[in-house]
């Protein structure tokens, strides 16, 4: 009884998901410029906004067509596919403008998720934007909030960092740029230099807790948790392939980043106006750290003569 009528429930949300997508395929599709996010692995995720409106654009401009082509046939839709990638960028964008000019109706997609993610399009929208054309975003699949959702990590401030240099100095530059940036860091990596990265992170950051997700939404998705260090260590084993995206914690309440050389500074400052007391609490409060760590550095200065 109760798998009939979960078979009943079932066609039932088929139906309805049909009938929805048939309400949007039948309606006009304006010109515009549409910014398409389309699954980063498992085809199911596609939403059905995405479908009919991949179905309805007479043009969709995508960053390597052949890839693309697979999932567009696989739905059925045979609209004209042309490339947009970085190389050809400053070529073709004049001429996707000029076509939704004339009224058309062009879907941008990338290779996978959310379109200028990491990906080209920004001087496309922008562009767009500067001459008065209708942009519209169907949100979607984003391997950057997978992982960050998956990973158990802090998720009320963050910042996606991209992918880092290749080479070591600038990616070593880049990482002491972003080590007091009070957010969870999402980066994405390629499997070559992820143990070193990881390295670089842990040198820089220091033993954050982090965790690395490859493969996400496809059959073989995993996720490593661990410290930074500890992870660089694991990941000099492993032959991973496939997209990678790593969450970094944020810097703890009490980071690195303020040295006991600015909170005995702070403390001197204070201690002209305040109680030892309240100079502590001062101190404290402004900085976010520990009170014990700032009262031991008050009961130094007064050893050591300060008012």
């Amino acid at each position: 009884m109760h798998e009939t009528g979960s078979s009943d429930g079932n066609s039932r949300t088929v139906a309805r998901a049909s009938e929805t997508l048939a309400e949007l395929l039948d309606r006009p599709l304006a010109a515009g410029l549409y910014i398409v996010a389309t699954p980063i692995g498992n085809l199911g995720d596609i939403s059905l906004r995405a479908l009919a409106v991949l179905a309805r654009a007479p043009l969709v401009a995508a960053e390597d067509t052949r890839h693309s082509r697979k999932l567009l046939s696989h739905f059925n839709i045979h609209a004209e596919l042309i490339a947009y990638h970085e190389h050809n960028a400053e070529r073709e964008r004049p001429r996707l403008l000029a076509r939704i000019e004339a009224g058309y109706a062009v879907a941008l997609i990338s290779d996978a998720g959310t379109p200028l993610i990491s990906d080209p399009g920004y001087k496309l929208v922008r562009e767009a934007l500067d001459k008065g054309l209708t942009v519209t975003s169907i949100p979607g699949a984003s391997a950057a909030l997978a992982a960050l959702t998956s990973a158990g990590l802090p998720t009320d401030t963050f910042l996606f960092a991209g992918f880092l240099a290749p080479k070591s100095g600038p990616r070593l530059s880049r990482l002491s740029a972003l080590k007091d940036t009070p957010a969870t860091l999402v980066f994405f990596e390629t499997g070559p230099r992820l143990a070193k990265s990881l390295a670089e992170m842990a040198q820089v950051l220091g033993p954050r807790e982090a965790v690395v997700a490859r493969e996400l939404t496809k059959l073989h998705e995993t996720l490593y948790r661990g410290t930074l260090d500890a992870l660089a260590a694991e990941m000099e084993s492993q032959a991973l392939k496939g997209e990678i995206a790593v969450v970094v914690a944020p810097p703890s309440a009490e980071g690195t980043e303020v040295d006991d050389a600015r909170l005995t500074e702070d403390l001197k400052a204070a201690l002209q106006t305040m109680s030892f007391r309240d100079a502590v609490r001062a101190v404290t409060e402004a900085r976010g750290v520990k009170r014990a760590r700032v009262y031991e550095l008050g009961l130094a200065l007064t050893k050591n003569g300060a008012p």
